[in-house]
């Protein structure tokens, strides 16, 4: 017989209900985000290819990887308090054209022979500015256009299009278009950052700022929504004008013990990811003796765990909490690292690789999911921005790290990043499985 307080109801069908579409508004955010992909990808390969004409120094090159994270640490508290305060569909538009205008620049630079070292780095930092809006805006939006219960469903598939876009589309474009010209693949992706200007102001009013929270009134003969039973949703109301500071982003996320914890564990384990990915295609081209034009077909194969590990994530989440998809997430993460070092040709190397992909990719969907739960929606941007300050903020100084480990042995940072990683996973496994469902961050809980 089932229990009616987890079913909450009685004599329910045993039939899996069919799922809610995502709706209208949510495929304009998910076109936008595509189209951004599309020009991230193939400036995320072309660059660094383009840097390589210049210099083969696995420091310089990881150089470049730092700057892209570097906007994170300088710029991630203020992005998160202007997401939170004025439009975001304004923010997402605003962001693009200031990326649409380095890739412009870089461009013309690299056509008529001017280009030198320290204008991809500066093209890399502005261009990492407008992503650190960009992706700040998009992540708040998604609660706006979804229902909580689509949570772990819309950023599997905006995870999705940013993989398949990314690597099984970008990158192998953007190595053929640069074995046929410097330039062409920079002129291909400074257009791809123009429709999602517009598809970014088509957004409903429900995306342009956070809803006010709802005030419910103690009844004690009110249903218990923790017990799954069936309630009217409330009509939101938009938000007050009100005076958008850090310091309560910053007091609530300090006492969210939760939080708290995750952010500094995943700041640990993503900056093990960095120091391993520093010196990635110096890896495949001068270890492995991948062609140049070929690397994007490389990382297209790498790619397919990526891709699969954002579609399998969310039904991953349904039947084991996200808790033990996370745990399981690291583990799987540390095998892949750590046997991309030790593989012996290019073949095993992306198998080992994709199984890497995979699981951060599972991880990822989870991760973003329970924030967008428990943060109060007028919060989110600032402590969205908070969290990957932190978190993201320290990828500059462990890419740069992973350089500098790549100069004695291009395989090194993969290896002692597993390892890393393995530590790190035994370490944080009660925070991860107890500590998620004690902050109400698992599936179908009602508040954090």
């Amino acid at each position: 017989m089932s229990d009616p307080a987890r079913t909450g109801v009685l004599d329910q069908p045993s039939a899996t209900p069919p799922r809610t579409p995502l709706g209208r508004d949510f495929g304009k955010l998910w076109t936008a985000a595509a189209f951004s992909n599309l020009a991230d990808g193939i400036g995320r390969t072309a660059v660094p290819l383009i840097a390589t004409t210049l210099t083969r120094d696995p420091l310089a090159i990881s150089v470049i990887g730092a700057l892209a994270f570097l906007p994170w640490l300088l710029f991630g508290l203020p992005a998160g308090m202007i997401v939170d305060r004025f439009d975001r569909r304004v923010i997402m538009a605003a962001a693009n054209v200031l990326r649409f205008g380095v890739a412009l620049w870089l461009s013309i630079l690299t056509a008529t022979g001017g280009l030198q070292l320290w204008a991809l780095l500066v093209g890399t930092l502005v261009s990492g500015l407008g992503e650190t809006l960009f992706d700040n805006a998009t992540n708040a939006v998604i609660p706006g256009v979804v229902t909580r219960p689509q949570l772990d469903r819309a950023n599997g598939r905006m995870q999705a299009a940013q993989i398949t876009i990314d690597m099984f589309v970008a990158q192998p474009i953007a190595g053929v278009l640069f074995a046929v010209s410097l330039a062409l693949p920079l002129w291909i992706g400074s257009a791809g950052y123009l429709i999602p200007i517009a598809l970014a102001l088509l957004l409903p009013v429900a995306a342009a700022r956070p809803l006010r929270e709802e005030v419910r009134v103690a009844d004690p003969d009110a249903p218990d929504v923790a017990a799954g039973a069936a309630v009217a949703e409330p009509v939101p109301a938009p938000s007050a004008p009100s005076r958008t500071s850090a310091r309560e982003a910053i007091s609530y996320l300090w006492h969210h013990r939760y939080l708290r914890a995750m952010t500094l564990y995943t700041s640990l384990v993503g900056s093990a990811l960095s120091f391993a990915q520093a010196a990635t295609l110096l890896f495949f081209l001068d270890d492995l003796a991948v062609q140049e034009y070929a690397i994007g077909f490389v990382t297209a194969g790498i790619g397919v765990g990526a891709l699969l590990g954002s579609l399998v994530a969310p039904r991953l989440v349904e039947r084991f909490g996200r808790g033990r998809v996370m745990l399981g997430a690291n583990v799987g993460a540390a095998l892949g690292l750590g046997l991309t070092g030790l593989a012996p040709e290019v073949f095993s190397a992306c198998i080992a690789y994709a199984f890497g992909a995979f699981s951060i990719s599972v991880w990822n969907v989870p991760w973003g999911a329970l924030r967008q739960q428990i943060v109060p929606a007028r919060l989110f941007g600032r402590v969205l921005g908070i969290i990957r300050t932190l978190t993201w903020g320290m990828f500059p100084l462990a890419t740069i790290l992973g350089g500098w480990a790549a100069q004695s042995s291009l395989r090194l940072p993969f290896v002692a990043a597993g390892v890393f990683i393995v530590v790190a996973t035994i370490l944080g496994a009660r925070l991860l499985v107890v500590g998620t469902r004690r902050a109400g961050a698992e599936v179908g809980d009602a508040h954090a």
